[in-house]
Protein backbone atom coordinates (compact mmCIF):
# COMPACT_ATOMS: atom_id res chain seq x y z
CA UNK A 1 0.00 0.00 0.00
CA UNK A 2 1.29 3.34 -1.23
CA UNK A 3 0.15 7.10 -0.38
CA UNK A 4 0.92 9.58 -2.61
CA UNK A 5 0.93 13.29 -1.35
CA UNK A 6 2.09 15.90 -4.27
CA UNK A 7 5.09 14.76 -5.48
CA UNK A 8 6.32 12.15 -2.69
CA UNK A 9 4.96 8.60 -2.74
CA UNK A 10 4.49 7.06 0.57
CA UNK A 11 5.31 3.23 0.90
CA UNK A 12 2.98 2.13 3.87
CA UNK A 13 2.72 -1.82 3.58
CA UNK A 14 4.91 -4.25 1.30
CA UNK A 15 5.45 -7.56 0.89
CA UNK A 16 2.68 -8.58 2.56
CA UNK A 17 1.94 -12.46 2.85
CA UNK A 18 -0.39 -12.97 5.52
CA UNK A 19 -2.95 -16.26 5.90
CA UNK A 20 -5.40 -16.46 9.07
CA UNK A 21 -6.58 -19.97 10.17
CA UNK A 22 -10.27 -20.26 10.06
CA UNK A 23 -11.47 -19.97 14.02
CA UNK A 24 -8.38 -18.74 15.04
CA UNK A 25 -7.61 -15.51 17.41
CA UNK A 26 -4.89 -13.62 15.15
CA UNK A 27 -3.02 -10.78 17.28
CA UNK A 28 -1.37 -8.19 14.75
CA UNK A 29 1.81 -6.44 16.48
CA UNK A 30 3.82 -3.80 15.96
CA UNK A 31 4.47 -0.17 17.25
CA UNK A 32 2.50 3.05 16.47
CA UNK A 33 3.08 3.90 12.72
CA UNK A 34 4.10 0.34 11.96
CA UNK A 35 0.95 -0.20 9.42
CA UNK A 36 -1.20 -2.29 11.53
CA UNK A 37 -4.72 -0.18 11.22
CA UNK A 38 -3.68 0.50 7.41
CA UNK A 39 -3.65 -3.24 7.27
CA UNK A 40 -6.81 -4.04 8.90
CA UNK A 41 -8.71 -1.49 6.99
CA UNK A 42 -7.40 -3.57 3.61
CA UNK A 43 -7.99 -7.04 5.14
CA UNK A 44 -11.77 -5.73 5.88
CA UNK A 45 -12.18 -3.96 1.95
CA UNK A 46 -11.79 -0.10 3.88
CA UNK A 47 -8.92 0.62 1.96
CA UNK A 48 -7.82 -0.75 -1.82
CA UNK A 49 -4.84 -2.18 -1.81
CA UNK A 50 -2.26 -0.43 -4.43
CA UNK A 51 -1.16 -4.01 -5.85
CA UNK A 52 -2.14 -7.18 -4.25
CA UNK A 53 -5.27 -9.51 -3.71
CA UNK A 54 -7.24 -9.86 -0.31
CA UNK A 55 -9.22 -13.04 0.11
CA UNK A 56 -11.86 -13.61 2.91
CA UNK A 57 -13.81 -16.77 3.24
CA UNK A 58 -12.69 -17.66 -0.18
CA UNK A 59 -13.95 -14.61 -2.25
CA UNK A 60 -11.44 -12.36 -3.73
CA UNK A 61 -12.78 -9.07 -1.78
CA UNK A 62 -10.78 -6.81 -4.20
CA UNK A 63 -12.10 -7.66 -7.36
CA UNK A 64 -15.89 -6.78 -5.96
CA UNK A 65 -17.89 -3.53 -6.29
CA UNK A 66 -17.99 -0.99 -3.72
CA UNK A 67 -21.95 -2.83 -3.37
CA UNK A 68 -21.18 -6.19 -3.31
CA UNK A 69 -18.31 -5.27 -0.78
CA UNK A 70 -20.65 -3.10 1.54
CA UNK A 71 -23.20 -6.15 1.12
CA UNK A 72 -20.31 -8.85 1.88
CA UNK A 73 -19.07 -6.99 5.10
CA UNK A 74 -22.27 -6.42 6.31
CA UNK A 75 -23.15 -10.18 6.25
CA UNK A 76 -19.91 -11.23 7.34
CA UNK A 77 -17.35 -8.66 9.47
CA UNK A 78 -18.28 -7.05 12.98
CA UNK A 79 -15.76 -4.55 13.70
CA UNK A 80 -14.69 -3.44 17.33
CA UNK A 81 -13.07 -0.31 17.57
CA UNK A 82 -10.35 0.91 20.17
CA UNK A 83 -12.84 4.26 21.23
CA UNK A 84 -16.03 2.21 21.22
CA UNK A 85 -17.73 4.24 18.72
CA UNK A 86 -21.23 3.55 20.59
CA UNK A 87 -24.34 5.79 19.75
CA UNK A 88 -24.42 8.18 22.80
CA UNK A 89 -27.69 8.67 22.66
CA UNK A 90 -28.63 5.04 22.01
CA UNK A 91 -28.98 2.41 25.16
CA UNK A 92 -26.72 -0.37 25.29
CA UNK A 93 -29.71 -2.40 23.71
CA UNK A 94 -30.69 -0.17 20.90
CA UNK A 95 -26.98 0.32 20.46
CA UNK A 96 -26.53 -3.45 19.57
CA UNK A 97 -30.34 -3.33 17.66
CA UNK A 98 -28.87 -0.60 15.19
CA UNK A 99 -26.39 -3.01 14.09
CA UNK A 100 -28.96 -6.04 13.34
CA UNK A 101 -31.59 -3.51 12.00
CA UNK A 102 -29.05 -2.73 9.20
CA UNK A 103 -28.53 -6.75 8.95
CA UNK A 104 -32.26 -6.82 8.40
CA UNK A 105 -33.03 -8.06 11.64
CA UNK A 106 -35.88 -6.06 13.07
CA UNK A 107 -38.41 -5.66 15.78
CA UNK A 108 -39.03 -8.39 18.45
CA UNK A 109 -36.17 -10.47 17.12
CA UNK A 110 -34.12 -7.56 17.41
CA UNK A 111 -34.47 -6.96 21.27
CA UNK A 112 -34.67 -10.02 21.76
CA UNK A 113 -30.92 -10.83 20.13
CA UNK A 114 -29.82 -7.31 21.65
CA UNK A 115 -30.79 -8.49 24.87
CA UNK A 116 -29.28 -12.25 24.84
CA UNK A 117 -26.14 -10.78 23.28
CA UNK A 118 -26.09 -8.38 26.48
CA UNK A 119 -26.64 -11.59 28.79
CA UNK A 120 -23.78 -13.42 27.01
CA UNK A 121 -21.01 -10.48 27.92
CA UNK A 122 -22.71 -9.77 31.33
CA UNK A 123 -24.79 -6.72 31.04
CA UNK A 124 -27.46 -7.74 31.08
CA UNK A 125 -29.03 -5.38 34.22
CA UNK A 126 -27.31 -2.73 32.14
CA UNK A 127 -29.43 -3.08 28.35
CA UNK A 128 -31.34 0.21 29.20
CA UNK A 129 -28.13 2.09 30.20
CA UNK A 130 -26.64 4.75 28.06
CA UNK A 131 -23.51 4.63 27.24
CA UNK A 132 -22.69 7.63 29.48
CA UNK A 133 -23.38 5.66 32.44
CA UNK A 134 -21.64 2.56 31.64
CA UNK A 135 -17.56 1.95 32.53
CA UNK A 136 -14.62 1.65 29.94
CA UNK A 137 -14.60 -2.10 30.39
CA UNK A 138 -18.61 -2.21 29.89
CA UNK A 139 -18.70 0.18 27.05
CA UNK A 140 -16.02 -2.54 25.12
CA UNK A 141 -18.72 -5.18 26.30
CA UNK A 142 -21.32 -3.28 24.52
CA UNK A 143 -18.93 -3.12 22.08
CA UNK A 144 -18.30 -6.92 21.25
CA UNK A 145 -22.17 -7.65 21.67
CA UNK A 146 -22.49 -5.26 18.91
CA UNK A 147 -20.03 -7.21 16.77
CA UNK A 148 -20.71 -10.71 17.56
CA UNK A 149 -25.10 -9.18 16.73
CA UNK A 150 -25.85 -11.18 13.81
CA UNK A 151 -23.36 -14.43 14.09
CA UNK A 152 -20.15 -12.37 11.41
CA UNK A 153 -17.81 -15.11 10.82
CA UNK A 154 -15.21 -12.56 11.06
CA UNK A 155 -14.32 -9.85 13.82
CA UNK A 156 -11.81 -7.37 13.25
CA UNK A 157 -10.71 -5.72 16.39
CA UNK A 158 -8.55 -1.95 16.05
CA UNK A 159 -6.69 -1.20 19.23
CA UNK A 160 -9.33 -2.94 21.80
CA UNK A 161 -8.03 -2.44 25.13
CA UNK A 162 -6.07 1.43 23.97
CA UNK A 163 -9.11 2.93 26.40
CA UNK A 164 -8.97 -0.08 29.37
CA UNK A 165 -6.92 -0.30 31.66
CA UNK A 166 -4.88 -4.09 32.15
CA UNK A 167 -7.41 -5.38 34.34
CA UNK A 168 -10.40 -4.60 32.28
CA UNK A 169 -8.37 -4.92 29.00
CA UNK A 170 -7.81 -8.64 29.79
CA UNK A 171 -11.11 -9.48 31.03
CA UNK A 172 -12.79 -8.19 28.13
CA UNK A 173 -10.43 -9.86 25.55
CA UNK A 174 -10.72 -13.33 27.16
CA UNK A 175 -14.72 -12.97 27.15
CA UNK A 176 -14.27 -11.93 23.48
CA UNK A 177 -12.37 -15.13 22.54
CA UNK A 178 -14.06 -17.30 24.91
CA UNK A 179 -17.55 -16.32 22.74
CA UNK A 180 -16.01 -16.20 19.60
CA UNK A 181 -14.67 -19.66 19.73
CA UNK A 182 -17.84 -20.59 21.67
CA UNK A 183 -19.35 -19.18 18.36
CA UNK A 184 -16.89 -20.50 15.20
CA UNK A 185 -15.47 -16.99 14.59
CA UNK A 186 -11.94 -15.69 12.92
CA UNK A 187 -10.40 -12.83 14.92
CA UNK A 188 -7.65 -10.69 13.69
CA UNK A 189 -6.84 -8.15 16.16
CA UNK A 190 -4.36 -4.83 15.78
CA UNK A 191 -3.16 -4.31 19.44
CA UNK A 192 0.77 -3.29 20.66
CA UNK A 193 -0.64 -4.41 24.35
CA UNK A 194 1.81 -7.95 25.06
CA UNK A 195 -0.71 -8.04 28.11
CA UNK A 196 -2.83 -10.20 25.60
CA UNK A 197 -0.52 -12.26 23.60
CA UNK A 198 -1.50 -15.13 26.14
CA UNK A 199 -5.15 -15.02 24.64
CA UNK A 200 -3.77 -15.70 21.11
CA UNK A 201 -3.09 -18.74 18.35
CA UNK A 202 -1.47 -17.13 16.20
CA UNK A 203 0.73 -13.48 16.84
CA UNK A 204 2.47 -11.89 13.63
CA UNK A 205 4.46 -8.72 13.97
CA UNK A 206 4.51 -5.26 11.39
CA UNK A 207 7.62 -3.15 11.57
CA UNK A 208 8.30 -0.48 9.07
CA UNK A 209 5.41 -1.76 6.43
CA UNK A 210 6.76 -5.22 6.73
CA UNK A 211 5.75 -8.61 8.28
CA UNK A 212 8.49 -10.20 10.15
CA UNK A 213 8.74 -13.05 12.21
CA UNK A 214 9.88 -13.55 15.34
Amino acid sequence: MAFQSGQQRFQVLQGIDLEIRSGDIQLLMGPSGSGKTTLLSILAGLLTPTTGKVYLLGEEITKMSRTKLARFRRQNIGFIFQDFNLFPALTAAENIEAVLNIKGIRGKVARYQAHALLEQVGLGLKANQKPGDLSGGQKQRVAIARALAGNPRLIMADEPTAALDSHSGHTVIELLRHLAKEGGCTVLMVTHDPRIIDVADRVAYLEDGILRSR
